[in-house]
């Protein structure tokens, strides 16, 4: 398999994933400007939609969308415990949490990255990042993980976006539990085992 990935970008949350599922694979930078891949890939051409992740699977086929490439990484190695088992309530509630964190939280995030948005729309983004992260900081509780005690293929997608939160210029401390989570997720080996990889540590 080989991952394709912009340094400090979502896919992070993918390429952490992969690591905890023991998973053999190749990390391919993609060039932020060139958009050409270090394996002289052409990246618009690996995905069309333009953006990462991509996962390029064995057979040839290309995956796409971390909430997709997250459950397949789970889905590969059962024993790892990333994901639980089909059809189980427990597996609907990891499910849930890759949605919230991609619609919510991530897609909220986005419009303070760019250039082009006027300070009316950031100031939009930042109120309603800041209700959907008070909301989760309650919610929280006292629990280690997003789905509980286990660490699941939810929990790199989050810690990847709150990590992405003091290069827009907000406070993770306001979110004390997210505070401690994120900490808690980013001492795990894998976890920067991939940091160290994509250069972000």
């Amino acid at each position: 398999m080989k991952l394709y990935y912009l340094k400090g970008a979502c896919s992070l949350a993918s390429h952490i994933a992969l690591y905890e599922a023991g998973a053999k694979f190749e990390a391919v930078s993609v060039d932020r400007a060139t958009r050409i891949a270090a394996d002289g890939q052409d990246f618009n051409k690996v995905n069309p939609k333009g953006y990462v992740p991509a996962l390029r699977l064995d057979d040839g086929q290309v995956l796409t969308e971390n909430v997709a490439l997250l459950q397949y990484i789970g889905d590969q190695n059962p024993a790892a415990k990333l994901l639980p088992p089909a059809g189980s309530m427990e597996r609907y509630r990891v499910v849930e949490w890759l949605a919230f964190i991609s619609s919510e939280v991530h897609k909220a995030v986005s419009p303070l990255f760019n250039p082009a948005a006027t300070e009316d729309v950031k100031q939009f983004a930042r109120a309603n990042l800041t209700k959907r992260l008070d909301w989760l900081d309650k919610e929280f509780g006292t629990r280690s993980f997003l789905a509980g005690e286990q660490f699941t293929v939810a929990d790199p997608y989050l810690f990847t976006v709150l990590g992405w939160l003091p290069r827009v210029g907000m406070d993770l401390s306001k979110w004390p539990a997210l505070k401690r989570y994120h900490e808690r997720v980013g001492a795990r080996p894998n976890v920067q085992k991939a940091q160290k990889s994509e250069g972000l540590i």
